[in-house]
């Protein structure tokens, strides 16, 4: 995957872009994305994707003109025009996923196919999702992964989660991160979504990691009702980063909603 810019109405964006195929946009979640993403290299094998970064990830300028849900959705059909797409195949995951279905609400006619990968963005009072914005860094694989201990290591390049090296490190890249991802998921993920769902006339899939511990899967279901006609694909052994426990069965999820 190669990182480029491409010139927005309020801010340069940074994308990663790569593969041959179909055009594909990847939203990716509040711990951002990068070059290495396992996914991203599965999805490259048959798309050509492009995988912006919201504004303060990675070398990404901030900017504060985007403000609120509304803001960040329209930026992003910014980016899809600057890069002069029509029509591609929409993925996000997790925030991404919450603002991927925002944008297919706001302009249904301008989009036809839609996967969301474990999406913010519904409340269920009974199943109140983590705040994590309160999470502790010690505590991030438990809800994030499947399989804790091995997500501790891929998170902290197998040194000690309590080093003071990763945790200076990890904490301003956090505080970065969270400062632009918190305009639409603090206190809650909840921006009246569900009221604008019905609005939604791309064909969808939601995939789900069957051991989600961040938003547990009977969010998916909610998800599944709320978009008419969403087809759903339960992915075993994996937790909220399924796109990294089984990038190869979630890409293979979205080659057959393509």
């Amino acid at each position: 995957m190669e990182l480029k810019t491409v010139a927005t109405p309020h801010v340069p964006v940074r994308y990663l872009e790569g593969g041959q195929g179909p055009a594909l946009v990847y939203l990716h979640g509040a711990g951002g994305v990068t070059a290495a993403d396992p996914l991203l290299a599965e999805l490259a094998k048959t798309h050509h994707v492009y995988a912006p970064l919201l504004p303060g990830y990675g070398d990404s300028e901030e900017c504060a003109q985007l403000r609120d849900m509304l803001d960040i959705t329209l930026h992003y059909w910014d980016v899809v025009e600057a890069l002069g797409l029509t029509d591609p195949l929409l993925v996000g995951h997790s925030m991404g996923g919450m603002i991927a279905a925002e944008m297919a609400a706001i302009a249904p006619n301008d989009l036809s196919r839609l996967v969301l990968i474990a999406p913010a963005g519904l409340w269920l009072d009974d199943h109140p999702i983590p705040d994590l914005f309160a999470i502790l860094p010690y505590e991030l694989p438990h809800y994030l992964f499947y399989d804790a201990a091995a997500g501790a290591a891929m998170m902290s390049a197998g040194t000690a989660m309590d080093d003071p090296g990763f945790l200076q490190a990890f904490l301003i890249q956090n505080a970065r991160q969270l400062g632009m991802a918190g305009r639409i998921l603090f206190p809650i993920p909840e921006r009246g979504l569900a009221q604008r769902l019905y609005r939604v006339k791309a064909r969808t899939t939601v995939i789900w990691g069957d051991g989600d511990r961040l938003i547990p899967p009977v969010y998916a279901q909610a998800w599944k009702k709320a978009v008419g006609g969403a087809d759903l694909v339960s992915i075993p052994e994996a937790g909220h980063m399924v796109t990294v426990e089984q990038a190869g069965l979630v890409a293979a999820a979205i080659a057959g909603a393509a």
